[in-house]
């Protein structure tokens, strides 16, 4: 199993922010949970669409360790797990809100030959 050799050097909030919430799927999976409340694994997947089993895993995992995600198993026959946005997950939420209003603006402006960005309808732009 791979271990670091070196521990994480943080040295600002953004960085710590970043080291939380900024790997690849992490903001679309936090910004699907906010728009859905409760999901389960399966519900997660359909509604992130094209990433791997082995990556949502991955990265809801690590969602759950870093205390942004809460992960709830019930007792039942046909065993059901639901995860869900805790505190700490639901305060980023405006802060990509912000993000994606930014890059809204400024995307087609950096980019002459841009594609139109498809618009995934679960953050709040206002």
């Amino acid at each position: 199993m791979y271990q670091k050799k070196l521990g994480d050097d943080i040295r600002c909030p953004l960085e710590y922010g970043l080291k939380i919430f900024g790997e690849k799927w992490d903001s679309r999976i936090i910004c699907v949970l906010s728009a859905k409340q409760t999901l389960r694994y399966s519900e997660i997947r359909k509604e992130m669409g094209n990433i791997t089993d082995a990556v949502l895993a991955s990265a809801l995992k690590t969602l759950i360790e870093n205390k942004m995600i809460e992960r709830k198993s019930y007792d039942e026959i046909s065993p059901r797990v639901e995860h869900s946005l805790t505190k700490q997950g639901k305060s980023v939420v405006p802060i990509l809100q912000s993000v994606c209003h930014w890059a809204g603006i400024f995307y087609h402006e950096d980019t002459d030959d841009a594609p139109e960005m498809i618009q995934c309808k679960r953050c709040d732009h206002k």
